[in-house]
């Protein structure tokens, strides 16, 4: 079933961060209904917001928050599987992934990354080096039931930014830098 993901622990987590720390030239990498893309789209200091994701209804749920949030202007939407049809260079990479193990027939693209949940994540961490401008960083969001090792961050300068105990997992925010 398709479906936008609603924001949630994570999302807000994130958007802390978001808030804090991107300037420039944004990616919002898997936008769901637009809330990260809106924060950074509201700061002065972010000159452009590139939102993607997979899924047509979160594009079109992402550009309704953007217009709600007054930033429509200022982001550009784009379909597709993670760096598939994307172009550029960015000063801030932002991913809220998918990134629970998958269930079964019952798995929603919009949480599952993969049999181990790390499978998305692994894939976009491969592939955002050659998106990012030379001083460029990703800021992201996993749980501690995401499946990946301190090896699937060995490209990268990690920063662990914060952290969020929930009674079911625990959720990290991270800066990562190319090493």
């Amino acid at each position: 079933m398709e479906d936008v993901y609603r924001p949630g622990e994570d999302s807000y987590l994130l958007a802390r961060h978001v808030r804090r720390l991107v300037h420039g030239e944004v990616l919002d990498m898997g936008t769901g209904s637009g809330i990260q893309a809106v924060e950074a789209a509201l700061k002065p200091e972010v000159s452009r917001v590139v939102a993607v994701d997979v899924s047509p209804a979160a594009v079109e749920a992402a550009k309704r928050r953007a217009e709600s949030g007054g930033v429509l202007g200022k982001i550009e939407f784009i379909r597709s599987d993670l760096f598939e049809n994307v172009e550029g260079v960015f000063d801030w990479i932002v991913f809220n992934p998918p990134y629970l193990p998958g269930e079964g027939d019952a798995d929603e693209a919009s949480w599952t990354g993969g049999e181990t949940g790390a499978e998305t994540v692994r894939r976009f961490l491969h592939d955002a080096r050659s998106h990012l401008k030379k001083r460029g960083s990703l800021l992201m969001v996993y749980s501690d039931h995401t499946g990946l090792e301190e090896e699937d961050f060995r490209e990268y300068v990690v920063e662990k930014l914060d952290e969020l105990s929930l009674f079911f997992e625990t959720l990290f925010c991270v800066a990562l830098t190319p090493s």
